[in-house]
C-alpha cells in the first residue's frame, strides 16, 4: 500500500473513531442538554466529512505536486465553481436553520414562551409581580457570594441549594442583590445572568434525579471562585412533601433518590 493510500485510510479511521466516541456518550439529563447536544451532533455530521474531504484533497495535492518545478495556473472550470458556491450556500443554510431552531426553543430562550408584553422583566419591583408561566417556579437571588432560593406558595428558603422536581417544567426566576452574577449548570446546559433590579428566566426539565453542580460564571468580586451551589433534583412526590414539611423555614434540600 502506497504512502498516499495509507494516509487516507488513517484519516478515515481517525474520523470514524471520533464520531463513534461522540455518539456513544450518555443520554442527556435535561431538555436543554438534549437540544444543545443534538445541535452539536447535527453540525458534527456535516463538518466531519467536509473536514475529511478537505484534508484528503490537501494530502493528495501535497503528494502529487510536491516536486513540480514548473507549476501552471489552474484551468478555469465554471461548473466546478458554481458547484462549490451552491454547496457552500446550502451548508450555511443548514447550519443557520439548525441553530435557529434551537435558539428559539423555549428551553434555550425562555422569554419566547411568554407573551410579547411580558418579555421584558425590567419594570417589575419584586418576584410577586412576575407573570405566570404555568411551570413549577423557584425564585433565585444571587449576592456576594451565595445563592438563595425561595419557593413561592410554600415560604421555604434554601441557601446554595436549589431544589426542583424531576420530569416537570421548571422556571428559575433570577435576580441579584448587588452586582451581576450568572448561574451556570453545565450538566443540564442551563445558564442565565442575574442582574440587580431585573428579573431573568431560565427554564428546564430534568429527567434524572441527583445533585448537579452550579457555579457563577460572571466575575463578581473576591469571592467569585467559591460562589457555587447544588441543583438538587428529586422526585415530584419528594419535592411536594419537602415543601409541605418545611413551610416557613430556611432548610436544607432533601436527598435525591
Amino acid at each position: 500500500m502506497g504512502s498516499r493510500r495509507r494516509t487516507i485510510v488513517a484519516l478515515t479511521v481517525a474520523a470514524l473513531s471520533s464520531l463513534l466516541a461522540l455518539t456513544g456518550t450518555a443520554a442527556a439529563q435535561s431538555e436543554n442538554r438534549e437540544l444543545i447536544d443534538g445541535l452539536e451532533y447535527q453540525l458534527l455530521y456535516v463538518a466531519l466529512p467536509l473536514t475529511l474531504f478537505v484534508l484528503v484533497i490537501l494530502v493528495y495535492a501535497a503528494v502529487k505536486f510536491h516536486d513540480n518545478d514548473d507549476p501552471e495556473p489552474t484551468t478555469e472550470d465554471p461548473a466546478l465553481e458554481i458547484t462549490w458556491t451552491v454547496a457552500t450556500a446550502l451548508i450555511l443554510l443548514f447550519v443557520g436553520l439548525s441553530g435557529y431552531s434551537v435558539l428559539v426553543n423555549p428551553y434555550v430562550s425562555p422569554s419566547q414562551a411568554l407573551d410579547s408584553d411580558n418579555r421584558s422583566q425590567e419594570g417589575f419591583e419584586s418576584f410577586d409581580d412576575l407573570p405566570e408561566t404555568g411551570d413549577e417556579e423557584v425564585y433565585v437571588t444571587g449576592y456576594q457570594w451565595e445563592w438563595q432560593a425561595s419557593y413561592p406558595g410554600a415560604n421555604v428558603t434554601t441557601e446554595n441549594e436549589i431544589v426542583i422536581p424531576a420530569d416537570e417544567n421548571v422556571t428559575l426566576w433570577l435576580t441579584s442583590d448587588d452586582v451581576i452574577h450568572s448561574l451556570f449548570v453545565s450538566d443540564l446546559a442551563v445558564k442565565q445572568d442575574a442582574f440587580p433590579g431585573r428579573y431573568t428566566r431560565a427554564r428546564t426539565t430534568v429527567s434524572e434525579p441527583g445533585r448537579y453542580d452550579a457555579v457563577c460564571t460572571e466575575f463578581c468580586g473576591a469571592g467569585h471562585s467559591r460562589m457555587d451551589a447544588d441543583i438538587v433534583v428529586v422526585e415530584p412526590e419528594t419535592y411536594d412533601r419537602w415543601l409541605e414539611t418545611n413551610e416557613g423555614n430556611v432548610t436544607a434540600a432533601p436527598e435525591p433518590g
